[in-house]
């Protein structure tokens, strides 16, 4: 790898001088690391980073066909932040909420609302994905539980993942099954309507989350 000049200690650079140092990498061929790398390497948070990317996907410097061509999703992950992956499940989950309204088998329809309270003792975040992926594969769309599996694969890593102070926090737990149980019941009594809204209800609220975590973690 070439050696990059690196911004003084004292001034962190700004997203469109990060922006322009990525450019000169790209132009001389290299292949950018992760977000986390970038960021160490030019002593920034990771949001500044995040900045700089999306200047250069603005202007068309990052090559669109770079997040696909690595199947088992480790392109994805080192290309994509935790914004994206919500953004993405916003978009697909409450068409596939709405398909499982309709389609869902009576079998699947009592493991979704099975899986709607979280078990005692069961991780949260398996049983989150447990529940995710049971209205997926409700939907009878088998691509789209399949791209579903890779995206949720794609966000559970622990470099695209954001934490929270207290990832265990029991109002939020049990305000998140009253969130599946409001999917479930809907899709139960056959109202794709009330299907859709109840999910993407629950994704905003996971996005507020997100959204919430990160402002946190940037004002550390």
């Amino acid at each position: 790898m070439r050696n990059q000049a690196r911004p003084e200690a004292s001034k962190a650079p700004s997203a469109t001088e990060l922006a322009r140092a990525l450019r000169t990498r790209l132009a001389n061929g290299e292949a950018l690391p992760a977000e986390r790398a970038l960021a160490a390497q030019y002593a920034v948070k990771r949001h500044r980073v995040r900045q700089a990317l999306a200047l250069l996907r603005e202007h068309g410097d990052l090559d669109p066909s770079r997040r696909t061509n690595g199947a088992d999703g480790e392109s994805l992950i080192r290309s994509t932040n935790p914004l994206e992956v919500i953004e993405l499940r916003l978009a697909l989950e409450p068409a596939l909420a709405r398909l499982a309204a309709v389609r869902a088998t009576p079998l699947e329809i009592a493991r979704i609302l099975r899986a709607a309270t979280t078990p005692p003792g069961m991780q949260r975040a398996s049983a989150d994905l447990a529940f995710h992926k049971l209205v997926a594969a409700a939907s009878g769309n088998g691509l789209a539980a399949d791209l579903y599996a890779l995206l949720r694969k794609v966000g559970s890593d622990a470099r695209v993942r954001v934490q929270g102070s207290d990832p265990s926090c029991p109002n939020r737990l049990a305000q998140r099954d009253r969130e599946h149980h409001g999917v479930a019941e809907a899709i139960a009594a056959r109202d794709p309507e009330r299907a859709e809204a109840a999910m993407r209800a629950h994704l905003t609220a996971v996005h507020r989350i997100i959204l919430d975590r990160l402002t946190a973690a940037n004002a550390a």
